[in-house]
């Protein structure tokens, strides 16, 4: 078969490793030809392409980011790219397509098969850890420990200095980075999208603690958390081309309104982009190697439409259409029985 790859939406430590288990598996076990679409859809909508092989991945396996290249965005957003996709199938003879990638990466394959019947196959991918209908996303772990290693970091200047830092990581709709990561690293706090907060409760609880004496706290607080209406002002919002809020700098109000109310010095610190960077954990390269032998090995049972997902355990094969227009939650249950044990 002739099976073309794509990455699509935010880079994640892990897409290497993916497309590496794709081609090995392809080539070796079934004599595929693989076939790279550099930039996401606008490579498969231009024909841009690279090949790949088991030479040309040797060493990919650590490596951060994605060889292919990556974009957002659709064909359904450019007035003939639907039909540059058919064009890009029959000009290049492809049997099949293996999209890897997140929520909106997922859906634009959904619809392509749903409306074309293109012999699609998803791979989910995100650090937000927010595909539905599967356990976990490789990049999730990474970016935990990323996170995890700076609070610890922080805690040692925190406890220097009597001071309040306030961390943020990403999380756009669910704080699954910011839960897993303030547990870990043992915060005072932790805001996410899930679970709008009073800023006065927030507060309240480093009042406490530096009653008991401890003067350095950890607030870490996902970048798309949202204060309770009238708790105080919330941002505004700024949109992308794509439709999206711009995040970034909830820390930043967060932290000025901490210190406004409590006198407390306050610092905020954003690691943005560096969850998304560098070389992902061992948990996330034997993921994301599972992830590529199953999307390979789905394409050769022709379950065109699915999607792999990590469930229970095993890695099965699951319908595109359960994720379309869904974001996984939280746990509020590890948020309220776990995590807030520890607040305060």
């Amino acid at each position: 078969m002739r099976v073309g790859i794509l990455t699509g939406g935010g880079d994640c430590p892990g897409l290497n490793a993916v497309i590496r288990a794709v081609v090995r598996k392809g080539e070796t076990v079934y004599g595929d030809t693989l076939v790279g679409f550099l930039d996401a859809w606008d490579g498969v909508r231009e024909q841009r392409t690279m090949p790949l092989n088991v030479a040309s991945l040797r060493g990919m396996l650590p490596r951060g980011g994605t060889l292919l290249g990556t974009r957002r965005g659709s064909p359904y957003d450019h007035p003939q790219g639907l039909e540059q996709v058919q064009a890009a199938f029959a000009d290049m003879q492809l049997d099949a397509l293996i999209v890897i990638g997140g929520n909106g990466s997922l859906s634009v394959a959904s619809k392509l098969y749903d409306d074309l019947r293109l012999p699609v196959v998803g791979v989910p991918k995100t650090i937000d850890n927010d595909v539905v209908g599967t356990d976990v996303t490789f990049g999730f772990n990474t970016a935990v420990q990323i996170a995890t290693d700076a609070i610890d970091r922080l805690h040692t200047t925190a406890e220097s200095h009597d001071r309040v830092m306030v961390v943020e990581v990403m999380g756009r709709h669910s704080g699954w980075i910011a839960t897993h990561a303030g547990i870990a690293g043992g915060a005072t706090a932790i805001l996410i999208p899930e679970h709008p907060f009073d800023i006065d409760e927030v507060c309240e609880l480093l009042r406490r603690r530096h009653e008991r004496g401890r003067y350095a706290s950890i607030v870490v607080v996902a970048e798309g958390a949202e204060p309770k209406e009238g708790s105080m002002r919330a941002r505004d919002k700024v949109y992308d081309q794509f439709g999206h809020v711009r995040l970034g700098g909830v820390a930043e109000t967060i932290a000025n309104a901490i210190e406004d109310r409590t006198g407390f010095e306050t610092r905020m610190v954003l690691l943005g982009h560096i969850q998304r960077g560098g070389t992902p954990t061992a948990f996330d390269r034997v993921l994301s190697t599972r992830y590529g032998v199953a999307a390979i090995d789905a394409v050769h049972q022709h379950a065109w439409g699915s999607m792999v997902a990590l469930r229970a355990g095993d890695v099965v094969n699951v319908p595109l259409a359960e994720t379309v227009g869904k974001t996984r939650r939280v746990d509020m249950h590890l948020y309220h029985e776990v995590a807030e044990v520890f607040f305060g």
